[in-house]
This record gives structure tokens, sequence and C-alpha cells, in this order.
């Protein structure tokens, strides 16, 4: 078409379209096989840095070495007070976060899957310095259970079981235990699957065949012969049935089932041991059980010996007069003898031994065979008294009383912070003072577990300003410690309470008072609150509430307390002292005595009476 000033287009024909895209994608494929390696070596250069881990730059060493040299047993961990640890926590786990990519991809598989899988460790690479270093280290070092290098150095569990190693005991006993718990783990589990019933029966008779073996066995020596052979076939067994895929939440319950058991099982033992404790604690030894029965029936073969002296001293109240309830021969004795070694004026010293009548026999042949200097001594069977003077209840009258009490550190109020301590006070007994002594005007108190060092005479002459006894003080318990026992009595909370083993008691004083009485009321009080039908049991807070307010105190220097109980009295403590007082279940007459303080004691023991020797007593 002539003079048009348009032109016309003419489209492609179908065949060179397909052709012009196919040409298209070829060129975006060779573009992109070039770019790709390109990014991958920048990226491996950068250490692909992104928003998800982080810009620090990461450390040179590679990952497999950073697992290989970890061991979180024996790594130092600071110790943490309970608020700080969710802040450092979080701050730990951002660290993995940012420097340890694969744990976090570990994790979240882990998570998603009920199967846990170990991720393979990269093979070693010895030629760098880090496995060398290593390498070296270990030559002179020694390895745990799980084969780990330990790392010596101090506070190291590892290295203190090396020092303590002692050779085992039992091996093959303690390894079928540790099996059979293994065993009783996994069986609920396999025995729900019915493709490996055949598992399921081999594990349940190797769990019934062990049971009967320990039950029979506690020792190497008394198991079966061929117990090797059994023991591989019970670990392999074992190995089989932690190849198959169960469900980790029945095996988790079962072992905390068990764990549960061996922890109430533990606690019974625990609580079994202490009572064992106790009872040989409060059971006499067989050599002083010896000397008391020998003593006994030569009191009753000499009845021609005339030991039934009177004397003008026991009531003359311008004499010394001190006051031992005790059931203990040795003990009363080094009492009494080391009080009269240290007097500067042994024959104005008058004791009078207050014992049950299973013991008083034994105890006045003993004093009247054995003399103490120029001092005199009275012995007082306590079931006389009751009926001359027609006592009420003497059965439940106790000689002396000990308390094991636990209280809470001011400073740190939690369970575990608890201080012990064993505090004495009177019996039940020490009440009838004023009657078994109606003439005498003051008396001091000896507990049969202390020794003497100095001379006592300096007590007589303490001016007690109104008050009835003079002691020490124990102010680790004080009476608003005691509150729940002692109800809405008028008492002063912060008030301490006090020790017995050296007190001066003021009869004159007792008796305006009316002490006995006020402790029998108070006693009644403290039992219809608690609901407690024992004596010894509410007897505490009554004798502390009894005598609140009238306690003059004595000097630190005349009583030092706990040698029976704590070993880490000091010597200085020790010798500064006046009296030792050997409170406590570590008493220095039986073997489990604390021997650094023991002969303190053994020095004033009478050693050549011919029934020690006979009796082989030897504490």
């Amino acid at each position: 078409m002539k003079g048009g000033g348009v032109s016309s287009t003419y489209p492609l024909p179908p065949s060179k379209r397909r052709w012009r895209g196919l040409a298209v994608a070829v060129f975006g494929l060779v573009v992109l096989s070039m770019l790709v390696p390109l990014v991958f070596l920048l990226g491996i250069h950068n250490g692909f840095q992104s928003t998800g881990f982080g810009s620090e730059d990461r450390s040179s060493t590679p990952s497999h070495k950073k697992y290989e040299n970890y061991d979180p047993v024996e790594q130092d961990v600071p110790q943490i007070q309970s608020e700080d640890v969710i802040t450092i926590a979080n701050d730990a786990a951002n660290k993995t976060v940012r420097n340890d990519p694969l744990q976090v991809t570990v994790k979240q598989k882990t998570d998603s899957s009920p199967v846990q899988k170990e991720v393979p460790k990269p093979p070693p690479q010895e030629n760098q310095i880090g496995m060398s270093q290593v390498t070296e280290h270990d030559k002179g070092a020694t390895s745990d259970e799980t084969g780990k290098p330990c790392q010596l150095e101090f506070g190291s569990y590892c290295l203190w079981r090396k020092e303590h190693k002692e050779a085992m005991k039992d091996r093959v006993v303690k390894q079928m235990k540790d099996d059979l718990f293994v065993a009783r783990a996994y069986y609920p589990s396999i025995a729900k699957l019915p493709s490996h019933d055949k598992m399921s029966r081999e594990l349940k008779q190797n769990i019934q065949e062990f049971e009967k073996i320990l039950s029979e066995s506690t020792t190497d020596a008394d198991l079966p012969s061929h117990m090797e052979k059994r023991l591989q076939r019970m670990e392999a067994i074992i190995r089989k049935v932690k190849s198959v895929i169960l469900d980790c939440n029945n095996v988790d319950k079962k072992l905390r089932q068990i764990l549960d058991l061996t922890e109430d099982e533990a606690h019974f033992h625990m609580s079994q041991s202490a009572f064992l404790y106790q009872l040989a604690v409060q059971t006499m030894p067989k050599s002083l059980h010896c000397l008391s029965m020998r003593l006994t029936v030569e009191y009753f073969k000499s009845q021609s010996l005339d030991m039934d002296i009177s004397s003008d001293k026991y009531v003359n109240p311008l004499l010394q007069h001190y006051v031992i309830f005790s059931n203990n021969i040795l003990a009363s004795s080094v009492v009494i003898n080391s009080t009269v070694m240290h007097a500067k004026e042994s024959g104005k010293q008058v004791f009078h031994v207050v014992t049950s009548g299973q013991n008083y026999y034994a105890i006045k042949l003993w004093f009247f065979r054995n003399s103490y200097k120029e001092a005199t001594i009275q012995v007082i069977k306590i079931e006389d008294f009751n009926q001359e003077h027609d006592v009420a209840n003497p059965g439940h009258q106790s000689l002396s009383n000990e308390y094991r009490v636990s209280v809470h550190r001011v400073s740190k109020p939690q369970i575990t912070q608890m201080d012990t301590n064993y505090i004495s006070v009177f019996g039940e007994t020490h009440f009838l003072l004023p009657q078994f002594f109606p003439d005498l005007k003051r008396v001091v108190v000896l507990g049969d577990d202390i020794v003497v060092k100095e001379d006592l005479s300096p007590l007589w002459s303490i001016n007690m300003e109104g008050k009835v006894i003079g002691a020490s003080y124990f102010c680790s318990l004080k009476l608003g410690q005691l509150k729940s026992y002692l109800g809405e009595e008028d008492f002063d909370e912060g008030s301490c309470s006090w020790m017995s083993g050296l007190n001066f008691v003021d009869l004159v004083k007792w008796k305006e008072r009316n002490i006995t009485q006020k402790y029998h009321r108070l006693l009644q009080v403290v039992k219809q609150r608690t609901k407690v039908t024992s004596v010894n049991g509410v007897a505490l807070p009554a004798i502390l509430l009894t005598f609140e307010g009238l306690v003059h105190p004595l000097e630190a220097s005349w009583l030092l307390s706990g040698l029976g109980q704590s070993f880490k009295v000091e010597a200085q403590a020790i010798e500064k002292a006046a009296v030792l007082h050997y409170n406590g279940l570590m008493k220095p007459w039986l073997e489990l005595g604390i021997p650094q303080y023991k002969a303190y004691w053994k020095k004033f023991l009478v050693r050549d009476d011919l029934f020690m020797s006979q009796c082989n007593v030897n504490p």
C-alpha cells in the first residue's frame, strides 16, 4: 500500500517461538551454573553469617575437636545462687545457638522424633595440634569409667577417684544387680510388642534367674559356678532389647519407679542405722556389764564388811556437797577422782551418788574398795528413798535427760542448713533434790559425763543474786523456738536455754519458789497440748520453762560442752576450760568415743582394781 505511514507486523510461526523459549532457558542455566559455585566459595569464606546464628566470627578450631575435648563432668562449675540460674542458663543457651548450629539442628530433630539417635562425630585428624596436645597430656593421666582422660587438677572428681581408688569387692554381685536393674526397666516395654515375644520370654527368664540367685547370695563366694556365662547371657539380651525401637516414656517411668523404691530402701536403712547407733550408745558394753555383775556378787559375798557407815558429814551444811545422778560405775568414779585430784581441800568435799537399785550394790562396793583422798562418798538408792518419802510414780523417774536438738540457721533457713546439738538438762529425779537433802542449803550437781580440770571451790562463793540455779547458757536454742510446745504461758521468747553438767543449786530459793510443784504443773500443760504420753518426750519444754528467769549464768570458762558430739573442739579451748562436758552420743567410755578427747577422761580412771582386769575393762 503506497503513501501509507503505517507498517504492519506479522506473527512468528509456532516453531520459531518454541526455539526462542529454549534458548532463554539454556542461557539462564548457564548463568546459574556460574553463580552457584561463586556464591558457595564466598559463603565458606564468610562463615555463612546469617541472622539466625548471630554475627560473631567462628573459631578456626574444627567442631569435632571441641566435642572431643569437652567433658561436662570434669569442667569447673562455679557455685551459683538460685536467683542467678535463669539468667546464666539463658546466656548459655544463646551462646550455644550462636557458636554451634549443629547442636541446634540435632536438638530440633531429637524433639520431633521419638527415637533419639546420636549424631556421628567426624573422624579425628591426628595431624592437628589440638589432638597432639591432648595425647601428650593423657600419657601421665588416668581415665574415668567412660574411658575419657582425667583432668588432673584440684577439685577433679576423676582425680579424687584415682587417689582413693579401692579394689572392688564382690564385683560379680554388683554387676548382676546393675544388669537386673536395667532389665527390669526394659521388660514392661518389650513385653508389649508381640513381634518380640521370644525376646521378652528370654529377658523374663534371665530376670527370674538373677532374682533367685541374688536372694541366696550376697558375695561372690556364694554365687554358683559358671556365673560369668550367665552374666554374659544377660548382658547379651539387654543389648538386643536396647536395639529395639521402644517408647522411651515407658522405660523412663519404670526407671523412676525403681529409683523411688531404691530411695525408700536407702531411707529405711539410714533410719535403721540411726536406731542401731542409738541402741549401741544406750546399751552397756559387755565389759562394764561384767564389772557391775562381779561387784554385785562380791557385795553379797562380803556381808560381814560394814559398808553401811553413816557420817555426820552427809548433812553438814558447812561442807561442799556434790550430787551425781548416775548408773555408771566408771563414769561416776572418774568424776569424783578428777574433782578431788584438783581440790585444794578434799576433806571438805562430800559426794552423794544417786543411783538405781540395779546398780546400787555394785557402785557401793566400788567406792568402799577404792579411796579418793580425804573425800566422803555416800551412795543413795532411789527406790529406798521413794518408799521412805512416799514419792509418786517412782518408775517414771529418770536420772538425767539428754536431747538431740536441730535448729535452722538464722542466715540460711533452708532445711539442709541446720545445726544439731545435744542439750543436757535435769531428769525427773533432780526435782527431788530438796527432799534428798533437807538439811543442806546449797549443792553442786555434776553430770556423770564430765571431767574436772580445776578446783571447784570458787563455785561456793558465787553470788546467785536470788536465782535458783547457776548454769552455762546454750543460746543456740531459745524459748521462742519452743513456742508451739509452751502454749500460752508467759515467758520471754528471747531467753536462752541452759546446759546441765555443772550446776550450782540454791535449795533455799528452790523451796521458796516451789520449783518442784511448778515443774509438775507445766509438765501436764505441755503433755495436754502435744498429746504425748511419754514424760521424757515433753520434759525439755517443761524444764526450760520452769527455770525461765531463774538461771544465773556461769562464765564460759567454767564448762566446755560438745566433746561427745563434735570433732572440731579446739585444743586451746580445752586447756582453758575448768570442766569438760562429753555431751552427745560418743561418750568416752564407749568404743565409738572421739579418740582425741578420751585421754582427758582416761587419765582419771582407776585401773588397779582386780575386777577391772578380770572383766577386761579398757575403754
